[in-house]
This record gives C-alpha cells, structure tokens and sequence, in this order.
C-alpha cells in the first residue's frame, strides 16, 4: 500500500484503519518519506496513539475529533482530574470524555424524572447538553448525539509547548454538517 501511494502522485493519503495497525502504518508512512511528499488523514486515531508515537512521527497528521482535552479551560479542568485520577498516566481521549458526559447527562436525567426508562430517554432528548465535552449537544430521534466536530492536525515538535500538548485546531464542523442528515440515514426508526 505504501510504495503503491508513493508512486502514485497523490497529494495525499487516508488511512482507514485503527490502533496497532495504524501506528505501524504511519512508521511506515515516515519510512517511505510519504510524511514529507503527502498529506496523511487518520480518521481513527486517538491522543493515546499520536502520544505512542511521538510528535517526530506523527507531525503534520491531520485527524478528526469530537473532544481535545486542550480545546478550553473547562475541558483541561476535566481533563487534568482524569489524569490525575487514573493509573495509566494518560490524557483521556474523546470516548473517555464522553462516557463521563453521556453518564452525567443520564444520571441527571434519572434525578429529574425517575428510573422509567421512557421518560429517561425522552428527558434526555428534550435537554441540550451542556458541560465540559459538547456545547448545544442534542440527542436526536434516532439516539445520535449530534455535536460540533473538528478537523485537528498534530503539532510539530517545536509547536508543542508542554506534555501531552499535541494537536492545534484547523477547523470546526458543526454538528448539523457532521453527522447524517435524516433524508441520508436508512434508520426506521427515525423515518
């Protein structure tokens, strides 16, 4: 896959894949000099791996993300407890955020009305989301939490001020352009 984007004149390369397979995907990417000819997207990469491989590996990345633990005040507030309070001794990334908000969201939800599991539901899709990871997060018919996402590109080594400092901001999607639409979804449940 590599020598084939190498000679292929492309401009850039995405990779669709995840985890181990991902970060030995961009050594290889940095091996063949792809990093220094092409832009590299990584759709599925999260602040644990870039932090795996070290900014001189991963430089220049471009990568999507719902939540970075540096977006805001209120997030690093969140996000420096998280660090604080695990054993692993890492940043959390956009799932570890949004599990606490979605939990939070529900147990308010709980609080207001009850354990009916309906009314639960139909309180949490009446109510914006509002805390340290979303902004104006809604809960639509089909269960989709719709919320701005954003467009990343991780930091040169010399861009990067303090640990864990690792991505800057390219540009914001809002949530209505991020997501399926409900004439694009095949969803019953929502038609």
């Amino acid at each position: 896959m590599l020598v084939q984007a190498q000679t292929s004149g492309a401009q850039g390369l995405g990779m669709a894949t995840g985890g181990g397979d991902l970060v030995n995907a961009i050594k290889g990417a940095n091996e063949f000099s792809l990093t220094k000819t092409m832009k590299i997207a990584a759709p599925l990469i999260f602040l644990t791996d870039i932090h795996a491989l070290g900014l001189q590996q991963a430089q220049g990345l471009f990568y999507t993300e719902g939540w970075y633990w540096d977006q805001n005040d209120e997030a690093r507030k969140w996000a420096k407890r998280y660090f604080e309070n695990t054993k692993t001794r890492n940043m959390p990334t956009m799932f570890h955020a949004g599990d606490a908000s979605v939990t939070t969201h529900y147990l308010n939800a709980v609080k207001a009305v009850g354990t009916n599991a309906d009314k639960v539901m139909a309180h949490m899709k009446a109510n914006k989301i509002n805390d340290f990871f979303v902004k104006n997060g809604v809960i639509r018919p089909d269960g989709r939490m719709v919320h701005d996402m954003y467009l990343m590109q991780v930091k040169t080594p010399a861009e990067s001020k303090y640990p864990w400092d690792y991505a800057k901001l390219i540009q914001t999607v809002p949530g209505d352009q991020a997501y399926m639409t409900k004439a694009e979804s095949k969803c019953a449940y929502w038609k």
